[in-house]
């Protein structure tokens, strides 16, 4: 079975960290393009973050460039989100995608999506 499982996410104050985590399963996890997309109440789906290790690639969005870093365990089949300097505009349930596209693609591009982690960012 297909699965993305994400974990990490929690309510921290503005200024703070959070790691979150997405565990894959049931496909070749290096083949594919995994990244975060977030959704806020009353907002725009907003890609995050992305990599594909099979062509070195790595995409932030704009918002989160210098704050976000992106890695992966291939052992471990697992994406992380290391989330630094949080803001209360960063505030979204962060879902957990894959898809054979390239990274910077709208999100229609990644079928495989997790069940999302709810981020809060007090002020």
């Amino acid at each position: 079975e297909l699965q993305l499982v994400e974990s990490g996410g929690g309510l921290v104050q503005a200024g703070g960290s959070l790691r979150l985590s997405c565990a894959a399963s049931g496909f070749t996890f290096d083949d594919y393009a995994i990244g975060w997309f977030r959704q806020a109440p009353g907002k725009e789906r907003e890609g995050v973050s992305c990599t594909k290790s099979s062509e070195g690639s790595t995409y932030y969005g704009d918002s989160v460039k210098g704050r976000f870093t992106i890695s992966s365990d291939n052992a471990k089949n697992t994406v992380y989100l290391q989330m630094n300097s949080l803001k209360p505009e960063d505030t979204a349930v962060y879902h957990c995608v894959a898809g054979d596209a390239p990274c910077g693609y709208s999100s229609s591009y990644y079928p495989l999506v997790g069940q999302g982690t709810q981020v809060t960012v007090s002020s």
